[in-house]
């Protein structure tokens, strides 16, 4: 058996409230010491599928769906403030680690930018496109012009793909290259590009694609 560490975290939504709650906040409802209404079940959530416990009630259920969630957004915010203390690539497991647990449950693809300072630290991190199941439309020149708004010395780019297969396709690895040749133009440098797909996370750098 394959045990990986997230095993989970991997399907919940994101909890947008969840991304600004502060640290203590998040902390005190993961520990069940502040009080947190929960929002009326959905009729999805009120169908009890034939692997779920019988005795489990929805509200049992969505109570422990949101404190997981909570626990996935402490990882992914210890997992950021270590890619912002030194490079990034100097622990790549812990830049695929932040990636897996962003794209974990998406069911559209999205195309994410992590932007850089000279010493390849973390400055900030954006989902700069979305797309559909199958595809995400990504401009250049808006990569450009945040990578700019930002002063960023280079950039790590990622994208998911929802069909659970992390093969590279030809088209990505075009726009790969398209994306370098803008970024250059401008000084910045794309040090990899990522596709994420489930507990898979492929490097074009490593690959040789980059």
């Amino acid at each position: 058996m394959n045990f990986h560490p997230f095993q989970g975290l991997q399907d919940l939504p994101d909890l947008p409230d969840a991304a600004h709650a502060s640290r203590e906040d998040l902390v005190a409802e993961m520990l069940g010491l502040r009080a947190h209404p929960l929002p009326s079940p959905s009729p999805a959530a009120l169908r009890v599928s034939d692997r779920e416990t019988p005795h489990e009630d929805p509200a049992t259920q969505q109570l422990l769906s949101r404190r997981l969630g909570v626990a996935r957004e402490l990882l992914m915010r210890d997992l950021r403030d270590r890619m912002a203390q030194g490079p990034v690539m100097s622990s790549p497991q812990v830049l695929r680690d932040w990636l897996r647990l962003r794209c974990a449950g998406l069911q559209h693809e999205v195309f994410l930018a992590l932007y850089l300072d000279a010493n390849h630290r973390l400055i900030a991190h954006e989902e700069v496109f979305r797309g559909t199941l199958t595809q995400t439309s990504v401009y250049p020149r808006e990569l450009v012009k945040s990578a700019l708004a930002r002063n960023a010395a280079a950039i790590a780019v990622a994208h998911n793909h929802p069909s659970g297969q992390a093969e590279p396709s030809r088209a990505d690895e075009f726009l790969t290259q398209t994306l370098k040749s803008a970024l250059a133009l401008v000084d910045i440098r794309l040090i990899d590009h990522f596709v994420v797909a489930g507990d898979q996370c492929v490097s074009f750098a490593e690959r040789g694609l980059l």
